[in-house]
């Protein structure tokens, strides 16, 4: 029983392998990555450690610019406190930020849309003008 659970896993997890990299979201580097899982560290992907803060800081600092600059004040505050975890070398704060940061991201995603479609609708109803016919 345990076998066809563990091959049942191992099918869906090929199957979601698959469709990240049909997507694009994972490239070559992530199976280079998985090559290096043995047998004296089976989960060497899942527990790699965030190492390149530095990094990691400068690409918080881009994002939170452009939130900044469209006035997406819970992105940018999250990306400060992200950037505080990161130079303090704070694993744990990092990823605490991370799932805030894709919350508070996926919202003001979606409710962006949401107003830009009501705008384009009230433009567009507001500015349908027909001619007047002439007999």
């Amino acid at each position: 029983m345990l076998g066809f659970s563990a091959d049942r896993l191992r099918a869906d997890m090929n199957r979601l392998l698959a469709l990240l990299f049909h997507q694009g979201v994972l490239d070559e580097q992530f199976l280079q990555l998985q090559q290096l899982q043995d047998e004296s560290s089976p989960n060497f992907v899942s527990e790699r450690e965030l190492t390149d803060y530095k990094k990691m800081g400068n690409h918080l600092n881009q994002l939170m610019g452009s939130s900044s600059s469209i006035g997406a004040n819970r992105v940018r505050n999250v990306c400060i406190a992200f950037r505080a975890n990161s130079e303090q070398s704070n694993r744990a704060g990092c990823l605490r930020a991370l799932e805030v940061l894709e919350h508070e991201y996926c919202y003001l995603k979606s409710k962006l849309h949401e107003l830009f479609q009501i705008e384009q609708q009230r433009v567009l109803g507001a500015g349908v003008r027909y001619p007047m016919q002439q007999n």
